[in-house]
């Protein structure tokens, strides 16, 4: 997995919703220097306005493949690669090969992938594109988050090696989980589906927050399927 680009960012006005200023971090600037400290919650410089929802343990660093934005272009949104609030612009991997549970080396720190991104609201007021979070969950596009390890300095350029291959899903199959209307699939497919969520929910790796979202979706579709 190479580097492209590194991105930080410090909260600020992203726009108003109700008359009440939005703060985001999703705006951020290309890093210039070769290397930064890397801490167990975030990259020198860079930081997030509610830790409620983005940051924290186990979204310390948002990966998003660059490759992805030539797909969104065709499909009529004006984004550049940034534009989307990653902390590090990526080639040489995507949404169906990395698993959950996968360490990676970059410098002197050991990261692990423990979930894909939901898009929300401030992603639709950056791109001034509601149909922006719809079209990230339909097309799986959402890139992932990274907990850390081990912390230490990290280079700006160059490659993340993969250190740990897990065999967990994969972030395409666990965003399917999420996001799948058990309701529109046969019998055959929703007995696959519960046996995906099954292999999902079981995995430790999964970041605690996701895993209680799905786990509620999942429960749901399973009293509906129950009737």
């Amino acid at each position: 997995m190479e580097l492209r680009d590194v991105f930080v960012g410090r909260p600020s006005v992203l726009g108003t919703e109700r008359g009440t200023p939005v703060l985001s971090a999703i705006s951020k600037a290309k890093v210039a220097a070769k290397s930064l400290e890397l801490t167990e919650i975030n990259l020198d410089g860079d930081d997030q306005a509610d830790r409620t929802v983005h940051g924290g343990v186990d979204k310390a660093v948002y990966v998003y493949p660059a490759e992805h934005y030539a797909a969104w272009a065709s499909e009529g949104f004006e984004t550049a690669v940034g534009d989307f609030g990653e902390n590090l612009s990526v080639t040489g991997a995507d949404e169906d090969t990395v698993r959950i549970g996968d360490v990676w080396s970059w410098g002197d720190a050991l990261l692990q992938v423990c979930q894909p991104r939901t898009p929300c609201f401030k992603l639709a007021m950056k791109t001034a594109r509601k149909d922006v979070i719809p079209g990230m969950i339909d097309s799986g596009r959402s890139g992932w988050y990274l907990r850390v390890l081990r912390p230490g300095e990290v280079p700006t350029s160059g490659v993340l090696a993969l250190a740990e291959r897990a065999d967990g899903p994969t972030l395409t199959e666990v965003s399917t989980v999420a996001f799948a209307n058990v309701t529109q699939l046969d019998a055959e497919r929703r007995t696959a589906y519960f046996k995906l969520a099954g292999k999902v929910l079981a995995n430790p790796d999964l970041s605690a927050q996701y895993r209680h979202g799905v786990r509620t979706k999942v429960e749901r579709w399973e009293t509906r399927n129950a009737r």
